[in-house]
């Protein structure tokens, strides 16, 4: 029998009627179940959709421990993480979306490196961005480890992120008490969430520390993803409207409690 990683994997799942969601989910958990570590527990956050219940509870997750919470109110990435955080009985949490992978390395590094650092917080993965159709489109959180960039190498730090925003909440793991703490994401930020939240972290003395090896993959910019949805779909954003969020989570990251932001098109 495998050893154990004390974490909560969060999956938030929208709809099961989302373009290739079935394949893509298939191959999500299977990254999970191939794990070199298991895994505490496996939580699923989804909506009531009557196809997305009938087939998550039809899945076959072989050993892994499931649990399924429905989230009734309107679909929101950042408020599901939050509530399958809160519902999570790991001593970490880590945020996963149907359509990426775990490496099967990923969580006996960080089970590694929880035992090397004590101090560190959270553990970021190298993630290999590929788009829809499986092409490398780039690498994500390794940027700590360029020289003179951040100022302790492989160290998410404030002053870093004020300058660079490209980070990733995707495949990491991080306590669930810093994160309970802090405020967990904030569902009033739009587009920036990720940028905000990493910001609000380190400005409360989170450690933050990238793991120099490959950890996760994502797909970015999958037809109906959060991100593509603000490129191209229906929450389409202005150029005004993507500074709007840039400056807010610039703003907002100093506060841990929930703020009402919204944006007002300028007139011209």
């Amino acid at each position: 029998m495998k050893e154990v990683f004390d974490v909560s994997v969060i999956l938030p799942i929208k709809s099961a009627l989302s373009v290739g969601f079935i394949d893509y989910f298939e191959k999500s958990i299977e990254s999970l179940k191939t794990q070199k570590l298991s895994i505490n527990e496996l939580i699923i956050v989804h909506t009531p959709e009557t196809a997305l219940v009938e087939f998550i509870n039809n899945f076959d997750y072989g050993t892994l421990n499931v649990k399924k919470l429905e989230w009734t109110e309107e679909p929101n990435y950042s408020s599901q993480i939050n509530y399958g955080v809160k519902n999570s009985a790991s001593e970490w949490v880590s945020f996963f979306e149907f359509d990426d992978e775990y490496s099967a390395i990923w969580f006996n590094n960080v089970d590694k490196y929880v035992k090397s650092y004590p101090e560190v917080d959270a553990f970021l993965p190298i993630v290999v961005d590929i788009n829809d159709k499986g092409v490398f489109a780039g690498f994500t959180n390794e940027a700590t480890f360029a020289a003179n960039f951040s100022n302790e190498i492989g160290v998410l730090d404030n002053d870093t992120l004020l300058q660079y925003q490209n980070f990733q909440t995707s495949g990491m793991v991080i306590k669930k008490s810093k994160f309970i703490d802090y405020g967990n994401l904030k569902s009033s930020v739009k587009l920036t969430y990720g940028w905000e939240f990493f910001l609000r972290m380190t400005h409360n003395s989170v450690r933050i520390m990238t793991i120099p090896r490959i950890g996760y993959k994502h797909m970015n910019l999958r037809e109906g993803s959060i991100f593509w949805n603000f490129k191209n779909g229906e929450d389409r954003m202005t150029e005004d409207e993507v500074k709007f969020w840039v400056d807010s989570a610039k703003k907002e990251y100093f506060f841990t409690n929930e703020r009402a932001i919204k944006y007002e098109p300028q007139e011209i």
